[in-house]
């Protein structure tokens, strides 16, 4: 951690997604790297700016098959591929940071596998710091701004 509190930004990468296209081509590529099976993602943006969107692409491309659902009412959905266990979380619904605790995620995020959170802020304090942040914002004319921070090594070999 810095000396401000947050974890230190290692790297940064900024993109534009122009189209759904785009989106799922960012997803392809971080699908082909092996850490990926490691790594806790972090998903921020407004309502329909595209978090949900893009855990869909990338989890098409590790394997996943069939409908891929939003967990917002589940909280957690998970997948099961060959050697790679995911989750994908969306905490919207929190209303204290403590559900989190108290739904039992700790023992998932200390678990071999990727985990993917939507609104991470709703159990902020709670998650261990992420690998990588996506911050998705919508700019003129539906363009996706897109910045991708690395906050560790592995985070770091996910960008390059």
């Amino acid at each position: 951690m810095s000396s401000t509190g947050h974890p230190p930004i290692l790297e940064t990468a900024n993109l534009v997604w122009s189209d759904e296209g785009d989106c799922a081509a960012t997803a392809a590529r971080l699908a082909a790297h092996p850490a990926l099976r490691r790594a806790f993602i972090e998903l921020h943006d407004t309502l329909g700016a595209g978090k949900t969107t893009f855990a869909r692409h990338l989890l098409q491309a590790l394997g996943v098959t069939g409908r891929i659902k939003s967990p917002t009412y589940a909280v957690m959905e998970p997948y099961e591929l060959p050697g790679l266990p995911a989750w994908h979380f969306d905490f919207y619904r929190f209303n204290d940071p403590q559900e989190w605790e108290d739904a039992g995620f700790r023992d998932i995020f200390v678990a071999e596998g990727l985990k993917l959170a939507e609104w991470p802020e709703k159990a902020e304090g709670l998650l261990p710091v992420p690998d990588l942040r996506l911050d998705i914002a919508v700019g003129n004319d539906d363009l996706r701004q897109v910045r991708m921070t690395a906050l560790s090594e592995l985070g770091q070999e996910l960008l390059r």
